[in-house]
């Protein structure tokens, strides 16, 4: 469930951010960004799916790197 709640909070702000971008404020802009939100919150709900268990992995990789760099 958390990655779905995840997805669904990330796909509002970027779509809302991208949409103001694109479109500026604009008579339709909340009919412009709630399409744009239920276009992307099931693509940002499958990405949050497969990144989820590579996230830690990936950072853990990256730790590492860093951290045996400064040594």
């Amino acid at each position: 469930m958390q990655p779905i709640i995840m997805a669904a909070i990330m796909a509002f702000m970027m779509t809302g951010f991208v949409t103001w971008l694109n479109l500026g404020i604009t008579p339709d802009f909340m009919l412009q960004w709630a399409k744009a939100v239920v276009m992307a919150w099931p693509l940002a709900s499958v990405a949050a799916f497969v990144a989820g268990p590579l996230a830690p992995k990936l950072t853990q990789r990256i730790v590492k790197a860093v951290h045996g760099a400064e040594s």
